[in-house]
């Protein structure tokens, strides 16, 4: 139990950088837009997701976010000798505390809510 709770904190703090560093989609307007206007939401496992349908253009810009997204990720489960889906999910979990109120989200279920 101990180990487990050793990894835990190292990946909290490392992870702890994901919450001070600007949003993987800052500075691309189309994304930006998208997350306002509901198009685009946080899933719980890490990743940006499409709300629905998108276009091809936006479908391209959330997945170009969620192959860097997973380069991070797996960076730093090597760094910290864990898995890419216990890292992925711990930065989804604060991509979610961090959204405003109207964002989407999708949570454990796989059902879209707005916070």
């Amino acid at each position: 139990m101990t180990a487990l709770r050793t990894i835990l904190i190292s990946l909290s703090l490392a992870l702890a950088a994901f919450a001070f560093a600007p949003s993987a989609s800052a500075g691309d307007p189309v994304i930006d837009t998208a997350i306002a206007a509901g198009e685009v939401g946080e899933r719980i496992d890490g990743y940006l997701g499409v709300v629905g349908t998108g276009d091809a253009t936006l479908v391209r810009k959330v997945q170009d976010i969620n192959n860097r997204r997973r380069s991070v990720y797996e960076q730093t489960a090597r760094d910290k000798a864990t898995t890419i889906q216990i890292v992925a999910q711990l930065a989804g979990e604060k991509q979610i505390a961090k959204l405003e109120a109207g964002e989407f989200y999708m949570d454990d279920s796989g059902a879209w809510q707005r916070k």
